[in-house]
């Protein structure tokens, strides 16, 4: 990759104040600069632009230019304020993975979501380690029907005294534990919960919210139609990515509860696009 990203970015001729900058006295073209940035970019998760103009010694402007060649490579994507490798985007890790991330945050998020239930009213919980901790923080004694197409969270609401539990069937998915396909689909066709709590691999302000598998995007988007009040519950870390299938847009979502580290400027978007924004 490294003689990738420098054979399409080499400069020709003249070199002005873009194509090279100076840092500890050694000057930098612009094909070293963007490879120093996707070198960052892989080793932090993201880069922002900011601080790399910062880092740099260039200006913002520089920085996003760069930014936009590595996009035109395919090997970040970029996103408000930044960007992200592609590797990011592309990968799922499984569900035992994603148990050990932002595991924090995820229960605050729970426990935030968990006053959205409305006592005897009726909720869908999608396949999720978030919403997994939504199930694990339901009061005992609220009295509610749960719909989930999740394995897991189908047995941890199982022995729940006060919580009234139907299963969606269908093939189910082993990286998430998730009931797919038209069997599924068609249980909810003619459903109407009060809330739909919906997990995501990545939520943007224009691109709205989207996960790699299509099956599975299938799935979210017919919980999305079954849900009179749709909340996408999300650790902040998911801000920006977009992934190949596109499940809801910003529009269509209620709330996001989410956590602190989401930045205002984010927040304000999403708001702006429609959709209210809870920081846990």
């Amino acid at each position: 990759m490294t003689r990738a990203v420098g054979a399409a970015m080499a400069p020709t001729g003249h070199v002005g104040d873009d194509d090279m900058n100076v840092r500890g006295g050694t000057a930098l073209y612009a094909a070293e600069r963007q490879q120093e940035i996707l070198t960052q970019a892989r080793a932090q998760g993201r880069v922002e632009v900011g601080s790399l103009a910062e880092a740099l010694g260039v200006t913002v402007e520089t920085v996003r230019r760069d930014l936009t060649a590595l996009e035109r490579l395919g090997v970040v994507r970029r996103v408000h304020g930044g960007a992200l490798p592609v590797e990011r985007l592309t990968l799922e890790p499984n569900l035992a993975a994603r148990e050990t991330q932002h595991s924090e945050e995820k229960r605050r998020i729970a426990a935030r979501a968990v006053l959205e239930i409305p006592e005897g009213g009726s909720v869908l919980l999608d396949a999720g380690t978030t919403t997994l901790a939504i199930a694990e923080q339901i009061p005992q004694d609220l009295k509610v029907t749960v719909i989930t197409n999740s394995v897991v969270i189908g047995a941890q609401l199982a022995e729940h005294a006060s919580v009234d539990l139907l299963l969606l069937g269908g093939r189910v998915r082993h990286r998430t534990g998730a009931a797919v396909g038209p069997w599924m689909q068609d249980a909810l066709a003619g459903t109407y919960v009060d809330v739909a709590f919906l997990g995501t691999n990545g939520f943007d302000p224009e691109r709205g919210l989207t996960t790699p598998d299509q099956a599975e995007a299938a799935a979210k988007r017919a919980m999305v139609a079954a849900g009179r009040r749709v909340i996408a519950v999300s650790d902040a870390s998911k801000a920006g990515h977009v992934h190949l299938h596109r499940f809801a847009a910003a529009s269509e979502v209620a709330m996001l509860i989410t956590d602190e580290d989401l930045d205002d400027d984010t927040v304000e978007d999403l708001d702006a696009a429609g959709m209210e924004v809870v920081r846990a």
